[in-house]
């Protein structure tokens, strides 16, 4: 059990989505006092209590209905909170592309809100939520993502007599969540239909739910604010995996090359050149520490700690397991289960 959970308020925006839920039930194994669960989609609150099984709001969770671009209720819902985690985002770079205003109103001005409640309400620690696109962003989800992590990153420098910590964690999509490849892939081959794969080239990082929970109650216990932290991941060719998927349902692997769609890279980047000069390395994962350090002397305790980065980036394409390896890798998973 973590000291740094027992006993906690903690509040999570986007509570009610796949990470919420994940991390929700996670941190109620560490007994915190009670544990906020921010989000303004009414219908997902309730199933979220139905499938926890506690009596309404008198049990640990509290359901707070809300969006993160009201600065007034995320105020209100944060008041006596110890820890913040903030998972609420837009995230679809297709439906993103089209509605660029909207991935603004909630990535960044949404972002601004959290950090700002944050440093309002003296919490402890807050974590930000970022993902592999914020990493030389090339689109709108990409770029509203990453001036979000320079939001918590840098609103660390500059948040007065406040005694709030605020971190990031960075990596890609949650194997098996909501919108990701793999029950796009399955619910196409339980159809018998053939897979579209954008490109054979194309390479992706791969993180189960117990590795993002993880790393994010890593940030909690060991984050001093202002660093991103990043964990080491496989990765696989996209091609590969929905052959992996068909192979493993003993059917046919039949797939269409449809394209890269727009926004969308070939490969994904985690930690960039300019970035691996900032960049250590601790066991089972990275710490990038922050540029503006070196125009406040501040220096973070993670700098000079660990192990320089050998490489000038992080990259997909370089993290590579084979097809048998991916087979053994999926094996492990509960691909019928979404939780």
């Amino acid at each position: 059990m973590l000291k740094e959970i027992k006993g906690k308020r903690i509040l999570i925006t986007g509570g009610t989505g796949f990470l919420g839920r994940a991390l929700t039930r996670e941190l109620l194994k560490h007994n915190p006092q009670s544990i906020r669960i921010y989000s303004r989609d009414e219908f997902k609150h309730y199933r979220m209590n139905q499938d926890f099984g506690f009596p309404y709001n008198k049990g640990p969770l509290r359901h707070f209905i809300g969006d993160v671009r009201d600065y007034d209720r995320l105020n209100k819902a944060m008041k006596g909170c110890d820890i913040v985690v903030h998972a609420a985002a837009l995230k679809r770079i297709d439906m993103i592309e089209y509605n660029v205003d909207e991935a603004i109103k909630t990535n960044v001005q949404g972002s601004m809100n959290v950090m700002r409640a944050c440093i309002e309400n003296n919490v402890k620690k807050g974590i930000f939520i970022s993902t592999d696109k914020a990493c030389s962003p090339i689109n709108t989800y990409g770029a509203s993502k990453f001036i979000a992590e320079r939001i918590f990153v840098e609103g660390n420098y500059s948040r007065g007599k406040s005694e709030t910590r605020l971190s990031c964690v960075r990596y890609g999509n949650v194997v098996n969540s909501t919108g990701s490849v793999i029950p796009f892939f399955l619910e196409k081959i339980m159809k018998g239909e053939t897979l579209s794969v954008t490109d054979d080239k194309m390479t992706r990082f791969l993180i189960t739910e117990e590795q993002a929970v993880n790393l994010i109650l890593k940030a909690i216990v060991h984050g001093e604010g202002g660093e991103i932290f990043v964990p080491k991941l496989p990765s696989a060719k996209i091609v590969d995996l929905a052959k992996a998927l068909c192979n493993l349902n003993n059917v046919p692997f039949k797939h269409q090359v449809t394209g890269i769609r727009p926004g969308e890279k070939l490969h994904e980047m985690m930690i960039n050149e300019a970035e691996s000069k900032r960049a250590q390395e601790f066991g089972d994962g990275f710490v990038i520490t922050s540029e503006v350090e070196k125009y406040t002397g501040i220096k973070n305790k993670f700098w000079n700690k660990g192990k320089r980065m050998e490489n000038d980036s992080y990259n997909s394409k370089d993290a590579l397991i084979s097809g048998e390896e991916l087979e053994k890798y999926l094996k492990k998973l509960d691909l019928n289960n979404k939780k």
